[in-house]
């Protein structure tokens, strides 16, 4: 006759091992707070260089006068895939803020295209 406690540990043991291994629902928000938070970053990055450093500052120095929109085409597109990434971390995640979040995403890529567009516009005149 086996002993109760190895019934008990070979069922446990069954139980464990029929289980797929999730993610925490934690560490998906937290990547989706961490990948918004980036393409925040980015985004205000691209803004930074594109009106205050590359048309005030680097002339003013006298240094690299006409390549804002040909940075600010590059930035652009590197800020909308983080935003893009971003949304797709919220909708798996299941915070509370997500479709805010995935909104201000969506709404931040509408003025990094209208922008992209601008600097396009820039470079081929």
């Amino acid at each position: 006759m086996s002993h109760p406690t190895e019934a008990v540990t070979t069922s446990t043991t069954t139980r464990r091992a029929s289980t797929a291994p999730t993610p925490a629902p934690a560490a998906d928000q937290n990547e989706a707070a961490r990948l918004f938070s980036l393409s925040i970053v980015i985004s205000g990055t691209r803004c930074l260089l594109t009106y205050i450093v590359f048309p005030w500052v680097l002339p003013v120095l006298g240094i690299a006068g006409g390549v804002g929109p040909a940075v600010g085409v590059v930035v652009g597109v590197v800020a909308i895939a983080f935003n893009l990434l971003s949304i797709r971390r919220w909708r798996a995640s299941g915070h509370a803020w997500r479709v805010p979040l995935m909104t201000l995403n969506s709404i931040v890529i509408v003025f990094l295209l209208v922008l992209v567009a601008i600097d396009v516009s820039r470079l081929a005149s």
